[in-house]
């Protein structure tokens, strides 16, 4: 038997104990600091992707809440009828990350009803303000944080909420840790759910929880969940609201110079890696001779760093053009009048790549070293160029014709009309029975390369790497105590 399985054992018997003696807080903690440790453990990205022991033990932490509510009497009365609601139940919601646009589709598709957003806040607190005047645009949504206080509390207070709301349908946005969010629908609430596994390349609490709709939101993770994990789930492509295809000419189809770009924060970019996207930009900017922009928050360090290899290879230092955010990855990738879109790495990031694919511009994606999911090669259309050798990658932007770009930026368009478009997250929405999509099939067959995961995975356990991971850890808990 494997160190992992021994010692999440004992964790859960641990938290059987305390289960036991009514000590729901401490039970939740468990489950959640269990969680923590394996998503800030290198080794284990995209390696761990769910447990059913730690699942049930959330699912018994709410069973046993709820009946300690309703014995104490204080669970809130349903509210009155009106207009059908829809909850989500989220960790925590920022202004640049994915999901909470993905939410915003949902609200958006269903006009008709109103729409709750309960954040437990396990994760750190959410951007409120951003939250409020974005909800405000939609006319029928909310944004409700939880009290500051314990699990145990958090968890009573959302389960209460939700009894109170009774809501039409419950969907689950949780982060990889959080219990309170996991352990709150269970099936004497009364409440139908989707379990919408966005924390999908880690070890994430839900993905076993039967009682729930399981929606995978791509097709690398809908495969690895049924055939891999044995769950029965279904397929909801990820979507984004469509700002128009306008095919422009570009410097580079009109004889100039090549224009790429990447959208990704520090957290998908600076990852100790075989290949460094830090140190690789320079060298596109040299091969084509033409502009990078990069979209997303990077650390000073890192633009430093890049800056500094540029003036190493000659590159002048206008050819990077730096945001660290923007209101629309749509509008800015056409405004640059980008050529060709490449997919971040090591960790790769769905919404933007489907921007870059509904604005017509032709996509290449990273093979990751090991993991499909992080490689993300089935979320682009099957014709786009992908890469593992970074001498491959710069052959390829150093050989490129303005005909064909062009050819493949009606492809990019193609694919998210059929894929990504809200009309097919409207078409779910509206009778989920019958949502027949056809899933996207394997790219390719995946095989690990160990020499270069070897050599990844020796540099994770030097002292530097070692020491940094105890730091990032602390900073978590603290923000976690802090919310």
């Amino acid at each position: 038997m494997s160190s992992f399985a021994l010692s999440l054992r004992s964790q859960v018997a641990r938290a059987n104990i305390s289960l036991g003696q009514g000590d729901i807080d401490r039970a939740l903690g468990i489950a959640h600091d269990f969680v923590e440790r394996i998503v800030t453990e290198p080794l284990c990205t995209s390696q761990v992707f769910g447990s059913r022991l730690l699942d049930d033990l959330c699912f018994r932490i709410g069973c046993a809440n709820l009946r300690a509510m309703s014995s104490s009497q204080s669970v809130a009365p349903p509210a009155v009828e009106g207009r059908a609601r829809i909850a989500y139940v989220v960790s925590r919601l920022q202004s640049s990350g994915g999901h909470l646009r993905l939410i915003l589709d949902f609200i958006r598709s269903q006009p008709e009803k109103d729409h709750v957003i309960y954040a437990t806040g396990v994760a750190g607190p959410s951007d409120e303000r951003f939250l409020v005047a974005a909800l405000a645009r939609c006319g029928n949504a909310c944004f409700v944080a939880a009290p500051r206080g314990s699990f145990g509390s958090r968890l009573t207070w959302l389960q209460n909420v939700l009894h109170a709301l009774r809501p039409e349908h419950a969907y689950l946005f949780n982060h990889h840790q959080d219990s309170v969010a996991v352990a709150a629908l269970v099936p004497q609430l009364g409440v139908p759910g989707s379990f919408c596994h966005h924390g999908d390349h880690h070890l994430c609490l839900g993905v076993y929880l039967d009682h729930l709709t399981h929606i995978d939101l791509h097709p690398m993770g809908y495969h690895y969940c049924r055939a891999e994990l044995g769950v029965q789930n279904h397929y909801l492509p990820l979507t984004f609201e469509d700002h128009g295809y306008v095919p422009v000419r570009t410097a580079f189809s009109s004889g100039g110079v090549l224009t790429t770009a990447t959208v990704a924060r520090s957290n998908k970019v600076e990852i100790p890696y075989y290949v460094s996207y830090l140190e690789l930009i320079p060298q596109v900017l040299k091969v084509t001779g033409g502009r990078h922009l990069h979209i997303g928050r990077l650390t000073p360090w890192a633009i430093r760093g890049m800056r500094s290899k540029m003036r190493e290879l000659g590159v002048p230092q206008d050819r990077l053009i730096y945001m660290d955010w923007t209101a629309s990855v749509w509008k800015s990738l056409q405004e640059h009048k980008v050529d060709v879109y490449l997919a971040s790495f090591p960790y790769g990031a769905g919404l933007t790549l489907i921007e870059a694919m509904g604005a017509g511009i032709p996509v290449i994606m990273h093979r990751h070293m090991y993991s499909r999911v992080l490689s993300g090669l089935e979320l682009a259309y099957p014709e786009a160029f992908h890469w593992s050798d970074p001498n491959a990658l710069l052959d390829y932007l150093g050989a490129m014709e303005p005909k064909e770009l062009w050819k493949e930026g009606q492809i990019a368009r193609r694919w998210y009309e059929t894929y990504h478009r809200p009309e097919v997250l409207r078409a779910y929405l509206r009778d989920p029975a019958s949502f027949n999509l056809p899933v996207p099939p394997l790219a390719i067959d995946f095989e690990l390369c160990l020499d270069e995961w070897a050599a990844w995975a020796e540099s994770q356990l030097s002292f530097p790497r070692l020491a940094y991971r105890s730091a990032y850890r602390l900073g978590r808990r603290i923000r976690s105590c802090l919310s």
